[in-house]
C-alpha cells in the first residue's frame, strides 16, 4: 500500500461523501431527524456516526483516544456536517502527506472505547474508515427511500472511476 493508493481510497470516500450530502439536501429538518429504527435512529444520526467515526480514528492517530463518538445532536442539519467535515478532510488528507510512503505501514497504538489497548498499521485503519462509511452510506440510502426521497447517485467505487477516467 501506497501513499498514493491512500489518496486515491480518500478521493473516493470524499467523493462518495459529497454525492450522499447532495442527497441528503433536499430532506426537511423533520425528514432528517425522523426516528426509522435503524442502526442509528436517524439519517442525521447515521451521518453524524460517518462523520465521528472518521474524527475519532484520525484523534487516534495523533496520539489522543477519545472515550466516546461525536454527540449527533451537535449537527442541527447538513449544512453544519458538511462544513464540519470539509474542514476535517483537510486534516486527515495533511496527515497521510505528512506519513508519506514511509509512514503508511507505521503501526498506531490506540485505545477503544472499552479501554482495551490495540495497534494497527496505518493503512489498515484507514481503509477501514473508508470502507465503514460504505456500509453506512448504503444505511443512509436505505433511509432514503424509507422516506419517499430520492437517493444520492452512485456511490459505487467503480462509478467514482469511471467518472474519474481510470
Amino acid at each position: 500500500m501506497t501513499c498514493e493508493d491512500l489518496r486515491t481510497l480518500l478521493d473516493f470516500h470524499y467523493w462518495a461523501r459529497d454525492r450522499m450530502l447532495d442527497a441528503l439536501e433536499a430532506l426537511t429538518p423533520e425528514q432528517f431527524t425522523r426516528d426509522l429504527g435503524s442502526s442509528f435512529r436517524s439519517v442525521r444520526d447515521t451521518v453524524a456516526h460517518i462523520y465521528g467515526a472518521e474524527w475519532v480514528w484520525h484523534q487516534r492517530w495523533r496520539g489522543a483516544s477519545p472515550a466516546a463518538l461525536l454527540p449527533a445532536d451537535q449537527f442541527a442539519d447538513v449544512a453544519t456536517i458538511r462544513r464540519a467535515w470539509i474542514g476535517h478532510e483537510r486534516h486527515v488528507r495533511a496527515l497521510v502527506d505528512e506519513l508519506g510512503d514511509a509512514g503508511v505501514g507505521r503501526i498506531m497504538p490506540y485505545t477503544l472505547f472499552s479501554g482495551v489497548s490495540s495497534a494497527s498499521p496505518f493503512w489498515q485503519m484507514l481503509q477501514h474508515v473508508v470502507n465503514h462509511a460504505s456500509y453506512h452510506r448504503g444505511q443512509v440510502t436505505t433511509m432514503l427511500r424509507q422516506l419517499g426521497a430520492p437517493p444520492a447517485k452512485s456511490c459505487d467505487m467503480i462509478a467514482f472511476y469511471r467518472e474519474r477516467g481510470g
